[in-house]
């Protein structure tokens, strides 16, 4: 039996600069209502970027919320929620690791926490990789480095990597687009 659940109010509490914050009152069956966290994202967009010898480009930077550095793939918010993911890959990609490619292909799209929040990342794969110049923020400080698929397999399953969308992007790339012997 499917419950039938209707959406009596959402009060906006915060607004940040990428997020908003909701509580929204739900009526369930008709029988009663409960109060359901919301939160809205404007929507990102991430990209595995992949050297001529195979090599996955990752980004190191420090992540506040886990009060610490991770290892990530590139990615970004989009600059508003009618961006072209593959706009915003494409403009990360050089952002984060000075390098830039014509040849972006799409490989999936996440979504992060589905029970609270609408994020939504479409992840692309980078090829044909041309250098160019990082453009990063005044807040972000980040260094790059080149791994086998490998290597990163081994660091997210040894828990080095715990980043949601990197490790669905790059598992997903290593079934999708790489060759097996």
């Amino acid at each position: 039996m499917e419950n039938k659940i209707k959406r009596l109010k959402r009060e906006l509490k915060f607004k940040g600069k990428i997020l908003e914050f909701y509580q929204d009152t739900m009526e369930i069956d008709g029988t009663h209502t409960a109060v359901w966290d919301f939160i809205n994202h404007k929507g990102a967009a991430a990209v595995v970027p992949v050297t001529k010898d195979g090599k996955i480009l990752m980004v190191r930077q420090y992540r506040n919320a886990l009060e610490r550095y991770t290892l990530e793939i590139p990615a970004g918010a989009l600059d508003s929620t009618e961006e072209p993911g593959i706009f915003c890959a494409s403009r990360e990609l050089e952002e984060e690791t000075g390098y830039k490619s014509e040849h972006l292909t799409w490989l999936l799209t996440i979504r992060t926490t589905v029970a609270f929040c609408n994020e939504k990342i479409e992840v692309y794969v980078a090829e044909d990789l041309m250098p160019s110049r990082q453009k990063l923020d005044e807040d972000e400080f980040i260094e790059i480095k080149a791994y086998t698929m490998e290597e990163l397999k081994e660091k997210i399953f040894t828990g080095e990597i715990e980043d949601a969308k990197t490790i669905s992007a790059l598992l997903a790339y290593d079934v999708k687009f790489r060759k097996k012997e």
